[in-house]
Order: C-alpha cells, then sequence, then structure tokens
C-alpha cells in the first residue's frame, strides 16, 4: 500500500506522524507533501519522516487562489512519480486533481468546518472523516470515530510526556509556568474570526508574569516586549511543555485541546465554536471558552487560587481518555480495510 498524506499545518504533522510510522513498520509506502508555513518541515525532519516540500504557503486571497493551481500540479507531478494508491490529509485541496486523474481515493480528516473548503473537496473526496462531537454532517460519505485529532498523537500508547522538558526550560518541578498561544488569523477557516486585540494580550501576560514563568507561541510576528517570551525550545518539545504546565490560555483550538488531553487547564479566547470544544468545556470540565474578552482575567484568577488545580484537571483528563479511542489505531485500520477491498474489486 502506497499513502501519500498532503500537510499544511504543524498539527497535521503531529496528527499523521504515528501512523506514517506504523504503515512505514509494516512494510507500507509513505510520503508527505508539506507547504513551507511555521515548523512542518521541522517537524517532518525531526520525525526522520519522507516528504517533499513543495513551496511556501500562501495567505493572501490572491494567493491562495494561484496556490489552489499551483499547489494542485506540483503534488499532481510527485504522486506520477510515486504512484500512491490512496491520498491521505486534513481538508486538504491540493490532493483533488492527482486523485481524480489517477482514480485513486482521497479521504480527508475534518474538524474545522470550514463551508468553502469542504464544498471544495468534497465531490473529490471518498470518505470524511470527523469525530461524534463534530457539529456538521455530510452526507454518506461520513465517517464518525469517537475520540478527537489530539488523541491520534497524545493518546497514552503513544505518547509519554518526559519531565526533562522541566530542565530544559531552566525550571523545576515547582515552577509554575503558562504557555500562551496567538494565531495569524490568515487561515481560510479564520476569515471573520477574531481572538485577543494586543491590549488583552499585554493584560494576560501582566498577570501571569506575576504568576510564573510564561511561554508564548505564536503564528505570527511577534512586538520586542514579547518575543523575549517567545517558547525556546524546538516545537516538537511544546507537547512535554504543555503537559507540565500550570495553564494554558490561547487562541488556538489545537492547543487548548491538546492542553486538555495532557491534563493542563486551558482557556481560549476565538468566536470559532464547534462541537468537540464544548464537549471538552461542558463534558469534562478542561476547557474555559470564550468569545471575548469579558470574563477572561476573571477566569484566570479563579483558576490559579485553586491548589489543587493541576491535580483536578489530570483527574478529569483521565476520564475523556477512558471514553475516547486511539485515532491512529482507528485510522490504521481504516485504509487497510479500504485497500483491501480495493484490491478485492479489481
Amino acid at each position: 500500500m502506497r499513502v501519500l498524506i498532503d500537510i499544511g499545518h504543524p498539527g497535521h504533522v503531529h496528527l499523521f506522524k504515528n501512523l506514517a510510522h506504523i504503515l512505514i513498520k509494516k512494510g507500507h509506502s509513505v510520503l508527505f507533501t508539506v507547504r513551507e508555513k511555521e515548523h512542518e518541515v521541522d517537524l517532518l525532519k525531526s520525525e526522520n519522516l519522507p516528504f517533499k516540500c513543495i513551496g511556501k504557503h500562501f495567505s493572501s486571497r490572491p494567493g491562495k487562489a494561484l496556490g489552489l493551481i499551483y499547489y494542485n500540479l506540483k503534488i499532481f507531478l510527485i504522486s506520477y512519480r510515486f504512484k500512491p494508491d490512496m491520498f491521505l490529509s486534513h481538508g486538504s485541496v491540493y490532493t483533488l486533481l492527482s486523485a481524480f486523474l489517477s482514480r485513486k481515493p482521497n479521504y480527508s480528516l475534518e474538524d474545522t468546518g470550514n463551508r468553502e473548503q469542504v464544498r471544495l473537496y468534497l465531490p473529490f473526496t471518498q470518505a470524511v472523516i470527523t469525530s461524534t462531537g463534530f457539529p456538521y454532517r455530510y452526507g454518506a460519505k461520513q465517517v464518525f470515530y469517537n475520540g478527537y485529532h489530539e488523541l491520534a498523537y497524545l493518546h497514552p500508547d503513544h505518547f509519554s510526556p518526559n519531565p526533562s522538558v522541566l530542565k530544559e526550560l531552566g525550571l523545576n518541578e515547582t515552577d509554575k509556568y503558562f504557555i500562551l498561544r496567538f494565531v495569524a488569523w490568515k487561515a481560510s477557516h479564520d476569515r471573520n474570526q477574531s481572538g485577543l486585540t494586543a491590549d488583552q494580550k499585554n493584560a494576560i501576560i501582566e498577570l501571569l508574569t506575576k504568576k510564573g514563568h510564561v511561554y508564548i507561541s505564536s503564528e505570527a510576528h511577534l512586538p520586542p516586549q514579547m518575543e523575549s517570551l517567545r517558547f525556546p525550545l524546538k516545537p516538537e518539545r511544546m507537547h512535554h511543555a504543555l503537559a507540565f504546565a500550570t495553564l494554558f490560555v490561547g487562541e488556538g483550538a489545537t492547543m487548548a485541546s491538546e492542553s486538555a488531553i495532557l491534563g493542563t487547564a486551558a482557556i481560549l479566547v476565538n468566536t470559532i465554536r464547534g462541537g468537540i470544544l464544548e464537549e471538552q468545556e461542558k463534558d469534562y470540565g478542561l476547557i474555559s471558552c470564550f468569545s471575548g474578552f469579558d470574563g477572561v482575567i476573571e477566569r484566570i484568577t479563579k483558576l490559579l487560587e485553586d491548589p489543587n488545580l493541576k491535580s483536578e484537571t489530570k483527574r478529569k483528563m483521565e476520564r475523556l481518555i477512558h471514553d475516547k479511542i486511539d485515532l491512529t489505531e482507528f485510522l490504521l485500520r481504516f485504509l487497510e480495510d479500504r485497500f483491501e477491498r480495493s484490491v478485492a474489486d479489481m
């Protein structure tokens, strides 16, 4: 079995890396295609996974329109040589030409629900794989699993937080530290959405620096006073750092969900809403979601006043892990089953 996986975000590398390693170990062939946006190439290199970089990420509207043609052609040329049996991605619109012309199945994982993106790739996609907590419905092509994307790489069967990250940060076990995540708001699903203003970010930083150490992860350029707080380690160390953090605050839904699954309380400030985040907030009490800044400072203060915050959050996380599945194992069975069916039909 030969699988081409298209990557458009650092989180997509994490989403598919364990699946890729298992497939390769079982004798299958895997190739990633990737656009340079943030840390995607570095993450693929750190995982020692085969990939082809097809260029820089386009963030403007004209650039995205050009990229739709350019990247589809680039991936077509790569797939012509690689000859994949199937295409896999997180809602990519750049594998469509290759899948259509080669008459090979295109499978897409989805958790953002971007209407224009889904509308574009759905006719060329044989299965859209979503969580049971996902709020949108796509008809007969939709395949459900009881879990979250983050459980493909943060499930205990695949990930064990390494406390050595504390030493790398110059901290000890009793030090409190906080991770902030700011997004660039340039993704297609970010259109008409918003998070924190510069003044609001400064207010959060001012509060948290009085309580402990602050580290910032940011897609966009940071002003000088924030740049000194940028997370200093390699991107592959972030999940280890999240696991031992006292609190996560940010605009990034993925990192908020990752924090929850790692047993770290999370505060998300983002106008984007979804069933998955609501489930983690209402059913498990792991995330506090805000559409605006009102109440954010009060919520941070209240959480930090709880001396049992970390132990209570871990208890809630353990209940979530017990309720949900290992997505990597699910995807492995799904792809092998679909491949075996296609071979049998030949």
